[in-house]
């Protein structure tokens, strides 16, 4: 939940967690290869995760991944990449800024788990909240 605390804290969107899958605007899961979106996934160190944009309401995560919460050298930070994903979700697209989240590239054993002042901004701009 911390990664939806942080991109809420920069917008005025609310997130919650939903008892029933068909009422819940974001569907999350972890999935491999081919499951059925048209974005299949390509094993570690890949395509480590997608969301869909704002309509689509779908973040999937790579089941091949080593996904950690206390990122060793191997392993891929799971906040970083969630923080990552909500923005896609909410709009934004990547960035050309290395240490922003919404950078393109994103490399094991690295956090990136604040927004930076252009992923701010970023999101800022297209909700007119400047």
């Amino acid at each position: 939940m911390r990664a939806f605390e942080r991109c809420a804290k920069v917008s005025r969107f609310t997130f919650e967690e939903a008892e029933d899958d068909d009422v819940a605007d974001i569907e999350i899961g972890f999935h491999s290869g081919d499951h059925g979106d048209g974005n299949p996934f390509d094993g570690p160190l890949g395509t480590l995760a997608h969301a869909s944009p704002p309509t689509g309401g779908k973040l999937h995560y790579d089941g091949n991944e080593y996904w950690s919460t206390e990122t060793g050298p191997d392993e891929i930070d799971l906040e970083s990449i969630t923080v990552h994903e909500i923005e896609h979700l909410l709009g934004l697209q990547h960035g050309l800024e290395p240490g922003a989240v919404m950078y393109v590239y994103f490399d094991s054993g690295i956090m990136k788990r604040k927004l930076s002042r252009d992923d701010v901004h970023g999101i800022r701009a297209l909700y007119g909240l400047l």
